[in-house]
């Protein structure tokens, strides 16, 4: 029997100049964390991770550095809530439709870091670039507003560190 989760591969500690400036970087998810060893790494399809503390907790996409829905960050960053007819497609990669999101939690600007949760549970299902600020997308109803970057399910969330 074989393990399927996508696995590291390149992993190294930082030097402490390095993980200062991934830290640095970080610091406006990561607000009062500290941690002692800094990882860098890869996962099999060449997506640039960083583990802290030996746990997948950033990851590098779109040309910015991101926390994973496992870094407790999340819990601070802005929130959405979709309805169920839209979990299955967030939790499969699309990119959140406005007429799916039936609460905002917390108002944000365009570009913001979103999470995306579900009404039932209050669940974090995706992480998500903003398309349009949260007043815009209450008032119109329409298109696609959040850019999804990482969701439960993908092959970020299954690498094992």
């Amino acid at each position: 029997m074989s393990d399927s989760a996508p696995k590291v591969r390149r992993r190294h500690a930082l030097r402490r100049q390095d993980a200062r400036a991934i830290l640095q970087e970080a610091s406006s998810y990561l607000k009062g964390l500290s941690f002692s060893l800094v990882e860098e790494a890869e996962t099999e399809d060449g997506t640039k991770i960083y583990l802290l503390d030996d746990e997948i907790m950033l990851f590098r996409a779109d040309g910015g550095l991101y926390p994973t829905l496992r870094c407790g960050c999340v819990d601070s960053l802005p929130a959405v809530i979709v309805d169920m007819g839209a979990i299955p497609f967030v939790c499969k990669g699309a990119d959140v439709m406005a007429p799916g999101i039936t609460e905002i939690k917390t108002p944000f600007e365009e570009g913001a870091l979103v999470v995306v949760r579900d009404v039932k549970h209050g669940k974090a299902l995706a992480l998500g670039k903003a398309l349009r600020p949260s007043a815009a997308i209450m008032a119109e109803k329409k298109g696609k507003v959040i850019h999804n970057l990482h969701y439960v399910g993908d092959k970020l969330w299954e690498t094992k560190p």
